[in-house]
């Protein structure tokens, strides 16, 4: 990506207007994809968040262990949230 982006600012001077416009899209797509690919992620950090809104938020609008099951949730995280399988 990075020589792709190289590339573009090479490009970008002599483009014309279309191709300009071109270039500088796909120079924001590539340095989005690069930032996100920079960004890490703290998992426990959000399923610990999860559990904390998660039961309440079940009782609430009436979500079960089997809904967030099918979402692919994990039964540990539903246990801490205080969601058990059967409730609702």
């Amino acid at each position: 990506m990075q020589k792709r982006l190289a590339a573009i600012e090479e490009k970008l001077p002599d483009a014309d207007p279309l191709t300009r416009l071109q270039l500088v899209q796909e120079r924001m797509d590539l340095q989005r994809q690069l930032d996100a690919a920079d960004s890490t992620v703290d998992l426990q950090e959000l399923e610990d968040e999860f559990a904390k809104a998660a039961g309440d938020y079940s009782r609430r609008k009436g979500i079960t262990y089997a809904a967030w099951r099918e979402l692919g949730i994990d039964p540990a995280v539903l246990r801490r949230a205080g969601i058990r399988r059967g409730a609702g």
